[in-house]
């Protein structure tokens, strides 16, 4: 499905964006995946998938937290000049606390990753897609950005923002065919959901899910598939949300 594509993901080495790295493989795309330290693990799992589905998965070390690193992993990427057809901004922090105790900083550091990281390397590989006149770029957001979750201010904030920029982007890049899409999951079986989630608080949840779970990262990944590939050619800005009709 996604044949002679390339793909940038980031948060690629845990949870959603394994899975998205995985999903994306199994359909041929060449990934450049995208995580904050490359270590030995990460290694192995990546040439375990280019075994397995025999494509061309490429690491780049790329911490959102740090603008400078940030923009060293994105020329790591611009240097290799593949045309960039796929951009999934996955990475993603979490803070949990009451707003009065949420400290200017933290709330600085939870923007630093999930928003302005995010929109210096769309911006710079977005220049890719706007030669070749195609593309798709795909945020995850979350159900929390659009609900607004007791004690999650600066990272509904944050998440809300890319909501708004990447409805500005479908319709700025438009005219060179460049789709932008944001996906908003509900509770997805993470480790960062389950550190950062009470289980009185997941259970309260899954009452209000008409499917009565929460969703496993490949749920997620299927959307982000579709998203990527030319089975969605005709939508765009659009908030997708897959939360089991949370």
């Amino acid at each position: 499905m996604l044949q002679n594509k390339t793909a940038v993901i980031t948060g690629s080495n845990r949870g959603i964006g394994k899975k998205i790295l995985e999903k994306l493989s199994e359909n041929k795309a060449t990934i450049f995946a995208c995580t904050r330290k490359i270590n030995e693990d990460f290694i192995k799992y990546i040439n375990s998938i280019m075994k397995k589905y025999n494509n061309e998965i490429i690491p780049i070390e790329i911490d959102l937290s740090d603008e400078d690193k940030t923009k060293k992993g994105i020329k790591n990427i611009t240097n290799s000049n593949k045309n960039i057809d796929i951009i999934v901004n996955n990475a993603g922090a979490i803070h949990t606390a009451l707003f009065n105790m949420t400290p200017q900083k933290i709330l600085r550091e939870i923007f630093e990753i999930n928003f302005f990281s995010q929109s210096l390397l769309t911006q710079s590989l977005v220049k890719s897609m706007i030669k070749t006149k195609k593309g798709s770029i795909i945020y995850i957001s979350s159900t929390s950005a659009i609900d607004g979750n007791e004690g999650r201010s600066a990272y509904s904030a944050s998440k809300a923002a890319i909501i708004s920029q990447a409805k500005v982007l479908s319709k700025e890049l438009g005219n060179y065919n460049i789709r932008v899409n944001i996906i908003a999951p509900g509770l997805t079986k993470t480790n960062m959901m389950e550190k950062n989630t009470s289980n009185e608080v997941i259970q309260n949840t899954i009452k209000q899910i008409s499917l009565k779970r929460i969703a496993s990262p490949d749920e997620i990944a299927n959307v982000v598939l579709f998203l990527a590939s030319d089975l969605s050619a005709y939508i765009s800005g659009q908030v997708i949300r897959v939360d089991g009709g949370m």
